[in-house]
């Protein structure tokens, strides 16, 4: 059973559908790409999957339980966590306690000191976890998201363009990180516009194109795809 399964959605801002019959699903152990051209519908899938926005129609489970008219507390409560494409930090608050707050809510929340020290070693924030959020730099301050993501111990984990703002060597760490969370036993679902990233770390591709899945499959085989390469390049 996915850990994470999305089926029939269908989102639409007026007369244009955002989302058309969208279906997902995320298996624990393994990162799933969810990739496509801008405003091909990636984030407003993550939105009706977090519980921001309510679909027209459509189905999510997580964990097998449908949570389709969940809030997003209760989907948080369930397992789902979740980071944005733009950076959302408490800017004043410390590293440290940008996580702190998020474990205190987690399963963890008796023992959340000792696991948050223990996440930024992980992180390797430890040097910068007494800093405010806002003086970091895009590529950290993405990690510190990241980590409050991963402080409330999620079994699905949603990625919204968490590489952008990283060098190449961030990067390179990065995707150590994913294949570790993946090992874990975490669904990781990554939205991401850097393919050399993407290609290295998803067992699994969708491709969304006009707010339709146009494939699915390994990385590589998605690469070669001519219905992608048309979506990317634009063509016909």
């Amino acid at each position: 059973m996915p850990s994470l399964e999305v089926s029939g959605v269908t989102v639409a801002f007026g007369r244009a559908k955002a989302l058309d019959g969208v279906a997902l699903a995320a298996e624990a152990g393994r990162v799933t790409g969810l990739i496509g051209p801008n405003g091909a519908g990636k984030s407003t899938l993550f939105d009706v999957v977090s519980g921001l926005r309510r679909p027209l129609s459509g189905r999510v489970r997580l964990g097998g339980r449908d949570v389709t008219r969940m809030n997003p507390a209760r989907r948080s409560r369930r397992g789902l966590g979740r980071t944005f494409q733009r950076l959302e930090l408490f800017g004043r608050l410390s590293v440290r306690d940008n996580l702190l707050v998020a474990a205190e809510l987690g399963p963890q929340r008796r023992h959340a000191a000792r696991a948050v020290d223990a996440l930024l070693d992980r992180l390797a924030l430890t040097d910068v976890a007494d800093l405010a959020a806002d003086a970091l730099p895009t590529g950290l301050g993405r990690l510190v998201e990241v980590g409050r993501a991963l402080a409330v111990r999620p079994s699905v984990l949603l990625l919204d363009e968490p590489a952008a703002g990283q060098d190449a060597a961030e990067t390179e760490r990065f995707a150590a990180l994913l294949r570790s969370v993946a090992a874990d036993g975490t669904a990781v679902v990554l939205v991401e516009h850097d393919m050399s990233l993407v290609m290295a770390v998803c067992d699994v591709v969708h491709v969304l194109d006009l707010g339709k899945v146009i494939a699915v499959g390994p990385p590589e085989a998605v690469r070669r795809d001519r219905t992608v390469v048309a979506a990317y390049l634009g063509a016909a």
